[in-house]
């Protein structure tokens, strides 16, 4: 039988063979991609499930720039002249790019621990862990917060700081206990701040990025739940009803923004779905967005980022997450024969975004598993 031999130069001189060559490649690695994608997590009649490889997947990203001091973007005030590396000023928090990524990558990496006990990385996770969140640490992270800095962070940083120690205060372990311990003058520092905060706020804050009020209320009454906090309840849900109750109609069709990861209607829904009872919260939700009972899938079209490598634009692979977990949540109270079509926007959204969380591009690399497990929680209920 005759060898049939094709040199890549003769391929590469073929548009025919050429084409065939590249459509070839191309089914291989997306179906590579699929599988890789799979291999993070199940799926199960819509509800997905982080596997351990998964969990090793997510935690693999904190783990690599909890402990990288640059680069670095501060968001404190400079009093004077005088110059500090920032590990001095943020021993525990001091990595990710900054302040709000390293909270949250703490967090991150507590929550896959808990689930995770077993984990490959477990002793990498849990000596980073006592060495950022020591007593120590947290004394001088709060010594931050005075003079020019009281706000430093707020709201968005303030809201995972509370988000960290929930998850701390629900690790029955002696260093889920030790832990919670060392941070709890930092959170309650930072809860007390809130409430004269959301009381003193004229107006809610809507935009689409960190400084998004919705979201950080929902981070802090979590927390406030967690820890029996009914000064920061009271709050929450006196400001959310205040600032939000009446809210109609909410112009889904001005979202996204190029710069989004939050979505403003989103937000504000998940954070009244969860101080609303049922009926109470259905009847709010027909008014101010009465197409996520009709028609979400028009609502809401999966964001695409054409170009990973851009710090702004890479929050639309996190909007297609915050959006899965507001979905979810949303769906989760709404009447239970309207519930499908939202959690399955929810999921698509999940799926298109999981597979660009590892990039290599740090604009992305820092933050977005956080997201990535926030959807992840949300869609395993």
């Amino acid at each position: 039988m005759k060898k049939i031999y094709i040199s890549f130069y003769e391929i590469f001189h073929h548009d025919h063979l050429m084409k065939k060559f590249i459509i070839v490649t191309l089914i291989f690695l997306l179906s590579l991609s699929c599988l890789k994608a799979q291999q993070l997590y199940t799926e199960d009649n819509g509800k997905i499930e982080l596997t351990q490889h998964g969990a090793s997947h997510l935690a693999s990203l904190p783990l690599k720039c909890v402990d990288k001091e640059f680069p670095f973007k501060p968001w404190y005030v400079l009093s004077d002249t005088t110059l500090t590396r920032p590990k001095k000023i943020q021993p525990a928090f001091c990595g990710c790019y900054d302040w709000h990524s390293s909270v949250h990558g703490h967090w991150l990496l507590v929550a896959l621990l808990k689930q995770y006990p077993q984990m490959a990385e477990a002793d990498s996770i849990m000596a980073k862990l006592k060495r950022h969140l020591s007593a120590e640490n947290i004394r001088t992270e709060l010594a931050l917060f005075k003079g020019d800095n009281l706000t430093f962070e707020r709201p968005y940083g303030w809201g995972w700081i509370l988000q960290l120690q929930n998850e701390l205060l629900t690790w029955n372990t002696p260093i889920g206990n030790e832990l919670s311990q060392n941070l709890n003058p930092l959170a309650r520092f930072l809860a007390n701040e809130c409430v004269g905060f959301l009381n003193k706020l004229q107006y809610p804050v809507r935009e689409p990025e960190h400084f998004n009020l919705a979201f950080s209320m929902c981070l802090a009454w979590d927390y406030a739940v967690t820890s029996n906090d009914t000064l920061l309840c009271n709050a929450i849900t006196k400001s959310a009803l205040r600032f939000f109750k009446n809210d109609l109609l909410c112009p889904t069709s001005y979202e996204p923004g190029g710069y989004d990861f939050l979505s403003p209607c989103l937000e504000e829904a998940d954070l009244m779905q969860r101080i609303m009872s049922g009926d109470e919260f259905n009847l709010w939700l027909n008014n101010f967005m009465p197409e996520l009972y009709s028609n979400p899938a028009q609502l809401f079209k999966v964001c695409d980022v054409p170009d990973p490598t851009d710090g702004k634009m890479v929050h639309l692979y996190g909007l297609n997450f915050s959006r899965a977990w507001c979905l979810y949540d949303i769906a989760s109270k709404m009447r239970e024969e309207k519930r499908k079509p939202v959690q399955d926007l929810a999921v698509q959204h999940f799926k298109y975004s999981l597979p660009h969380v590892v990039s290599g591009a740090y604009e992305g690399d820092h933050w977005l598993a956080t997201f990535a497990l926030l959807a992840i929680r949300s869609l395993e209920r």
